[in-house]
């Protein structure tokens, strides 16, 4: 990015730089990012994943709409419905896993597997039992694996729409090769590994889903959440929308999104696209460039892609 555009987008992206770190305050998680020395962690600076997850804008819309589909999900749905306070603090949930995924992606392979351990270990407290009859538990493999796939199927639509970077042919399927590793670690199983086989799993659940009472009041908490920044209702819109625009088709159907709100859901989503080169000059300084210096190479090596798959990519999953 050069310094013209910089010195002239200057303004725009101070006041980015403060939504995003009144929103994702930095320092808070305890993770470190900087030691050790050399360590790739669980990916890697050549893995598909470091650099789909460094893109803001996609991330946090992709995370959106995966709490759209999460949503959809009665068995999923329950532990959040029974074992969170997601109805008074849905930004610190947010916060919450936005840590964990910056951490399993930029932390050295220690640090990775410590904050694995610890979500399994509260995995295994949250259990219990719906109004059907039927029992759930968070560590339910094929429950992690739902989460899983939503949250990944988000974060990749999020970085093909709103990054200016292209995503080259075949990284959608290394992407979902590399990240499975984290929610198999967490006990999750026969966890999709290509863009085919994301498609083939949503159709295989498709008949456990449901928008049913407990999604919609889920659903309004998420419309009405308010961010610390300024102008908290344009920016839940815009993301709101954004998230929205990368739904599958059939979940725009079950949650009732008519042509309407697709609409503005579109008209967000171009918004947020045009938004993205400020984005990316405002946030040239976080977890994903921190990483990059831990290992020895250069932040910018994070827009451009290597011809296949480097060693680190292909490294076993990480212990439990």
């Amino acid at each position: 990015m050069d310094a013209r555009f910089r010195a002239l987008a200057a303004p725009a992206t101070a006041r980015i730089r403060h939504w995003v770190l009144s929103a994702f305050p930095r320092g808070q998680s305890g993770i470190d990012y900087d030691h050790p020395a050399g360590d790739p962690g669980l990916f890697g600076p050549d893995s598909v994943t470091w650099r789909i997850h460094a893109d803001f804008p996609g991330m946090l819309s992709g995370g959106l709409c995966a709490l759209m589909l999460q949503t959809l999900h009665p068995r999923a749905l329950a532990g959040v419905w029974d074992h969170s306070n997601f109805r008074e603090d849905l930004v610190g949930r947010l916060r919450r896993t936005t840590a964990f995924v910056a951490g399993t992606t930029y932390a050295g392979r220690t640090e990775a597997e410590r904050l694995i351990a610890r979500v399994a270990t509260i995995h295994a407290r949250v259990r219990g039992v719906l109004p059907d009859g039927r029992r759930y538990a968070a560590d339910d493999p094929d429950l992690l694996t739902w989460v899983h796939v939503t949250e990944s199927y988000g974060f990749l639509q999020g970085y093909r729409r709103y990054c200016p970077d292209t995503l080259p042919a075949g990284a959608a399927d290394r992407y979902y090769a590399e990240v499975r590793r984290v929610a198999e670690a967490l006990g999750a199983r026969a966890v999709p590994a290509s863009e085919a086989a994301v498609h083939a799993y949503f159709a295989q659940v498709h008949g456990e889903l449901a928008c049913d009472q407990r999604s919609r009041e889920v659903l309004d908490v998420l419309s009405r959440i308010r961010l610390p920044v300024p102008a908290a209702g344009l920016s839940r819109a815009l993301f709101l929308g954004a998230g929205a625009a990368l739904l599958p088709a059939w979940a725009h159907a079950m949650l009732g999104r008519g042509a309407l709100r697709r609409a503005r859901d579109a008209a967000a989503a171009r918004t947020l696209r045009g938004l993205g080169p400020l984005f990316r000059a405002a946030l040239d300084d976080g977890v994903a460039q921190r990483a990059c210096r831990r290992v020895g190479v250069d932040p910018a090596r994070l827009h451009r892609w290597p011809a296949r798959p480097a060693a680190s990519v292909v490294q076993a999953s990480p212990r439990r």
